[in-house]
């Protein structure tokens, strides 16, 4: 049996999977400001509608998915398409486990690829941790080279509790005055992508 995670584009027919990872972030934590978990079908359109453009990604062991990740439009006007938002969540026994790093690295390069060259993160950020949200986002996303841009105060009410919001950001390429034209994830041809390193 082959037991190293690999790192695929995610397909519609993994949203059930998918969204059981994702369930109790919703349901138990602040981590994720939602605060009803998304029908199966809306999850589908929403991992359909991310690869329209950006890369949504999961890390995959013996055919179970152990996280995923995906980029979306940072804020959707043409001027911000070299910026993207960066998502990403695993499951509950699988943290601290060099996921993160991982699916995180293979974004990184796909986003080069598309000639995309500010990573930012949306983190909830608790004043005080408690049991429902704690910084260890904000951490991960710090030792992986992104900085604090910005904190929005007592911005999400979930469980009672008011919590704060940050933005961090990472640049990942050069800012010229003739940029590139961002490049839709599915132009990108195959190589690029094993390059990057997906699987097939």
């Amino acid at each position: 049996m082959d037991d190293q995670v690999k790192i695929r584009v995610a397909a519609v027919e993994d949203a059930e999977k998918i969204l059981e990872v994702y369930r109790p972030y919703v349901e138990k934590t602040a981590i994720s400001f939602e605060y009803c978990v998304p029908s199966l079908e809306e999850f589908r359109d929403r991992i359909k509608n991310t690869l329209k453009k950006y890369p949504y990604l999961v890390a995959e062991q013996n055919g179970d998915i152990l996280g995923y990740a995906y980029t979306s439009a940072f804020v959707g006007r043409a001027a911000y398409d070299w910026s993207a938002e960066m998502t990403i969540y695993l499951k509950e026994n699988k943290r601290k486990m060099g996921l993160g790093k991982k699916l995180y690295h293979v974004m990184e390069e796909i986003s080069k690829a598309q000639n995309i060259t500010n990573l930012n993160a949306c983190i909830g950020y608790p004043e005080k941790e408690d049991e429902y949200l704690t910084k260890n986002s904000a951490q991960f996303h710090g030792h992986l080279g992104y900085r604090m841009v910005g904190e929005f105060y007592k911005c999400g009410y979930k469980f009672n509790r008011w919590y704060n919001m940050v933005w961090m950001e990472k640049i990942i390429g050069a800012h010229t005055p003739n940029q590139a034209p961002l490049i839709k994830f599915p132009d990108l041809e195959k190589d690029v992508l094993q390059k990057a390193g997906i699987d097939f």
